[in-house]
């Protein structure tokens, strides 16, 4: 897949309106960004870049104080990781987890130590969303469960599941360098009970679920919402994301429509994660 690198000049530069565009272009289908010195990178799949989307972003943040500009170029494929490795920096989740490439040296004091090759940036930990969700797992008691991991990208919270005691993952993307991304960072770190699968949500079959993440964007989420709450056994947990603060009444909607139980709602920045029960 070849990807888009969109640069963003910021005049004059501020780290709360980069953030507010971030948050619009991943509405956009963007999906992963570098903040430098004086300007942002931003980069998403060929197919779904739309100048005209772009412009529907700056728009609301450009007044007579700040000035946003653009210019893109595309990557082929055989470069992405490349420009991707060039970017990549460990993650850590408090003292409970650090997420690592290979290139980077092991360091000591974490519950969990993760190798992911990071072929695509989305779903390595950096993004908020990718974050909330995998700090949430430590709270939840996997051992023994079944789960189901809904847009998996690099399959870090699959991987972090496992980890964690879960009986068996399902492991579902509809991109096929994350499906063959997260097959390869299974095996990198010991993983045997993830079955990865290309696909969207109608790959979920049987069986039936204790623990659901979906961590893809509002308008999926909205639409697969009947096929997950058939997809998870009474009592279990499902964890939504990819969604901003303002989207979570929406959502909220839906999955109560549906037959969820709302539990709580969580934020990092402008984003938000929304747990319900069945």
């Amino acid at each position: 897949m070849d990807y888009v690198e969109v640069q963003f000049s910021i005049q004059p530069y501020s780290s709360d309106v980069a953030e507010i565009l971030i948050a619009n272009l991943a509405q956009a289908q963007f999906e992963s960004f570098v903040e430098e010195n004086d300007f942002l990178l931003a980069y998403v799949p060929k197919l779904n870049f739309n100048p005209e989307s772009i412009k529907e972003c700056i728009s609301p943040l450009s007044d007579q104080s700040i000035t946003i500009s653009f210019s893109y170029k595309i990557i082929p494929q055989k470069n992405w990781n490349e420009v991707w490795e060039s970017n990549f920096s460990p993650i850590t989740i408090e003292n409970l987890c650090r997420i690592r490439a290979p290139f980077h040296p092991v360091e000591e004091g974490y519950n969990l130590e993760l190798v992911i090759e990071p072929k695509m940036a989305f779903g390595t930990g950096h993004h908020q969303t990718t974050w909330l969700m995998a700090r949430e797992l430590f709270s939840i008691n996997l051992k023994d469960k079944t789960v189901l991991d809904m847009g998996c990208g690099t399959g870090i919270l699959a991987i972090i599941a496992e980890k964690l005691g879960a009986q068996m993952v399902v492991a579902i993307d509809n991109d096929e360098w994350a499906y063959r991304n997260t097959l390869e960072n299974a095996e990198k770190n010991g993983c045997h009970r993830i079955q990865a699968q290309l696909g969207d949500a109608n790959r979920i079959g049987s069986p039936l679920f204790n623990v659901i993440l979906a961590n893809i964007n509002l308008n999926i989420l909205i639409t697969d919402m009947k096929a997950y709450y058939e997809s998870m056994l009474s009592g279990g947990l499902i964890l939504f994301s990819g969604i901003l603060v303002d989207d979570v009444n929406s959502l909220r909607a839906t999955a109560e429509k549906e037959g969820f139980l709302f539990i709580s709602s969580k934020f990092r920045d402008n984003w938000a994660m929304v747990i319900f029960s069945k």
